[in-house]
């Protein structure tokens, strides 16, 4: 096993919520992380111009200007350069000479996926192929890629759980362009030699998320005392994964040798209902109201969001030795 310790690691689109968690977990074990972000997409830029239709604004402006203090609090370097932009993050990139790069800039979100595919495509793919293009020069030294997917790549679980062995069909924008992103991430190892790991999270919660994931507007409605409110009977379930798991699995992948071309779904690896959630928050909290449910009412119809139950992380246990030990009951803040 090689310590992360003094390793020079990139975040690319690191300034998010996965990724600004990561960088300061990666600082306080001695790494030297540097993030590269245009603060452009789901970021500071788009909520503060208001192109980010959303409630709340103010609180996510403040919940990343959080994020961006705590960077600069731990020293870790941000660049503030659109991943589009090959030559700019080529630049970026030579400048720390990176010995691991993690892709993180995507737009990460289903519905705003399946609004502007052409937009997604651009912040999802086409940064993707300037970072992998980047990371194979012979003038930097990277040794290891890790790649963000998704659990979408799945589609619907038809079993109730996958393993990383079955077989992917995403359903979506979103999951769509997180499989090809995966098939690209390969095709450069082949032709190049890029080493990889593939992770595949789920459901997503914890400190500073502006995402809008169904976790944590339920976290946000029961601080603010509001009902929290299910999308159909509350019987869909989720492998709601908190942040700091995600991120210790991350660590594990980087000191672990044997995790090179690999595909991994890092997750808590039990589903729960969102009606269980709706119920742990609202007890937490010493609520006395009751979570009212309202029927689904995408913009799109629902047959783009695949019904999922849990993911198995049983591979990344027996290759990285991650485990996933922070249950949703004993993670709620």
């Amino acid at each position: 096993m090689a310590s992360v310790a003094g390793r020079r690691i990139a975040l690319i689109g690191g300034a998010g919520f996965i990724g600004h968690n990561l960088a300061l977990r990666l600082k306080q074990l001695g790494a030297a992380p540097f993030v590269v972000d245009s603060l452009a997409v789901n970021n500071y830029y788009s909520i503060k111009e208001g192109a980010d239709d959303i409630p709340n604004a103010s609180l996510y402006l403040k919940i990343i200007e959080q994020r961006l203090d705590l960077l600069r609090q731990h020293d870790i370097p941000l660049v503030e350069v659109d991943s589009r932009d090959y030559h700019r993050l080529s630049a970026a990139m030579a400048r720390f000479d990176p010995d691991a790069v993690i892709q993180l800039a995507a737009v990460a979100h289903a519905g705003k996926s399946n609004k502007d595919p052409y937009s997604t495509f651009d912040h999802s793919l086409r940064t993707l192929e300037n970072a992998l293009d980047a990371s194979r020069s012979p003038r930097l030294h990277v040794k290891h890629f890790i790649y963000f997917s998704s659990s979408m790549v799945y589609g619907n679980f038809i079993e109730g759980i996958v393993t990383e062995e079955t077989p992917c069909e995403p359903l979506g924008i979103y999951g769509a362009l997180k499989y090809a992103g995966e098939k690209m991430v390969i095709a450069y190892n082949q032709v190049f030699g890029v080493p990889y790991t593939i992770v595949r999270p789920s459901a997503l919660y914890g400190e500073r998320c502006v995402s809008r994931r169904v976790g944590q507007i339920f976290i946000e409605n029961a601080l603010a005392g509001l009902d929290i409110s299910i999308n159909g009977d509350g019987s869909e379930r989720l492998d709601f994964t908190y942040i700091g798991d995600l991120v210790s699995g991350i660590v594990c992948v980087l000191e672990h040798e044997n995790s090179r071309n690999q595909i991994f779904n890092l997750t808590y690896g039990q589903s729960r209902s969102t009606a269980e959630m709706a119920d742990i928050l609202t007890k937490s909290k010493a609520r006395e109201k009751n979570a009212a449910n309202v029927p689904a009412n995408g913009t799109y119809p629902r047959t783009d969001m695949p019904t999922a139950a849990a993911t198995s992380c049983c591979s990344a246990m027996n290759i990285s030795k991650y485990l996933s030990g922070c249950a949703l009951a004993n993670s709620s803040r």
